[in-house]
């Protein structure tokens, strides 16, 4: 081997253990969607939450691998082992990162319809998302698939930019969830005579650890959204922590104290800063976060207290929905070369891109959980929901006395 190969090969292989080490990363982010979820629903649901969220990866797993990666990116892996060690195996890595961030969709769905769903109709309805709606989408945005950045770059001198998925996955994750949840219906005993009724969550430190671990996988989903070593960047890691300490103090502030609202702050920070977190300033990174705190407080509240039907347990909405909106919007303003950002971004673009993002999670939502409803059936009957989905569905209690 001469010492061009030797390099080659090295850096190769340098590439797939730097892609790999970022998709054990967020895939360890599972597990913070999982105890966040189990922290926050009644005790009654703990176990439903981790069956769920372990279940969807599973099934998002072998439908993104088999459907949805070719959608999204044209390639298949209906080829012999010897082909797919090429290059050290990295494209069946990358497949692998990227896997987790499909499967982060139906994760963002479970926290937002907790308590009141059937299992098997909607495990089926994320198989759909996965394996068809979500690389849709995923395609055009960053594969070029359907002409839309090609457009957008013609018109507005830039296309799309969505660095690490405030858009492509979060926000698509929470539309898609506002439409599950607006079909399923609140909870029952949430609204009597018009007032809320307060459904405490069940165990604060789950909800604390759940909202730690997203917080260190991030740093995985969005550094190592890079996908080579050559491609890193210190400026994504530092925009990330701006953005969720953001995230963190206005959520403290406006949410006065309460826990809820300061342990999902850093997430919304962290949510909204994925798409320009390679392009803006840490300042910028920083506001970017803390008006993500904000829209998080706010809507929460409104939705909880003004919308009855509206009742999004985790508040997945405005955490994933509105703030990776927010997010593919901030990455045109403060990506801006005269804000300090990197330029080449345009704010007309990022609009467009981030409206067509919730309009394919509305318009997919609405056809698969549509037809999931009339043929099946989204929701668990009064009494299984006042038994709790644990007893109801998985015939055991998350913790036993004997």
């Amino acid at each position: 081997m001469d010492i061009t190969s030797a390099v080659e090969s090295l850096t190769q292989s340098a590439n797939t253990l730097f892609l790999l080490i970022g998709a054990i990363m967020v895939l360890a982010m599972h597990a913070g969607f999982a105890f966040l979820e189990v922290g926050t629903v009644r005790h009654k649901n703990q176990v439903n939450a981790l069956v769920k969220i372990m279940t969807d990866f599973g099934v998002s797993a072998l439908v993104y691998f088999f459907v949805g990666y070719q959608i999204a990116y044209g390639t298949h892996f209906f080829q012999g082992a010897e082909a797919l060690t090429a290059g050290h195996g990295y494209d069946l890595v990358k497949f692998f990162f990227l896997m987790t961030f499909a499967a982060a969709i139906p994760a963002i769905v479970s926290g937002g319809i907790a308590e009141r769903a059937r299992f098997y109709p909607m495990l089926f309805a994320a198989a759909v998302i996965v394996g068809v709606v979500y690389p849709f989408f995923e395609g055009i945005v960053w594969n070029g698939n359907f002409g839309l950045q090609a457009w957008l770059a013609a018109t507005f001198g830039a296309g799309f930019h969505d660095f690490a998925g405030s858009v492509v996955v979060h926000a698509f994750g929470g539309w898609v969830a506002l439409v599950a949840l607006l079909l399923l219906g609140a909870r029952r005993g949430r609204y009597r005579g018009g007032k809320v009724v307060a459904f405490a969550p069940s165990n604060i430190p789950f909800l604390s650890l759940g909202a730690w671990i997203l917080t260190i996988g991030w740093f995985g989903f969005n550094v190592m959204s890079a996908q080579t070593l050559d491609g890193i960047s210190g400026l994504v890691a530092v925009n990330s922590l701006m953005a969720m300490v953001g995230g963190i103090l206005v959520a403290m502030v406006l949410g006065s104290k309460d826990p809820g609202f300061i342990h999902n702050g850093p997430l919304a920070g962290l949510v909204a800063v994925c798409a320009g977190s390679d392009l803006m300033h840490p300042i910028g990174a920083l506001i970017t976060g803390g008006v993500s705190g904000a829209l998080f407080v706010v809507l929460f509240e409104w939705a909880q207290n003004r919308v009855e039907r509206l009742d999004d347990v985790l508040g997945v909405w405005p955490l994933h929905g509105v703030c990776g909106v927010w997010g593919g919007i901030a990455a045109g303003i403060f990506g801006q070369s005269w804000l300090g950002g990197l330029g080449g971004v345009s704010l007309m673009a990022q609009l467009i891109g981030s409206l067509a993002g919730v309009a394919v999670a509305v318009i997919g939502a609405l056809v698969v959980y549509g037809a999931i409803a009339k043929v099946a059936g989204l929701r668990l009957s009064e009494e299984e929901e006042f038994d709790g989905a644990d007893l109801s569905i998985h015939r055991i209690g998350a913790t036993s006395m004997d």
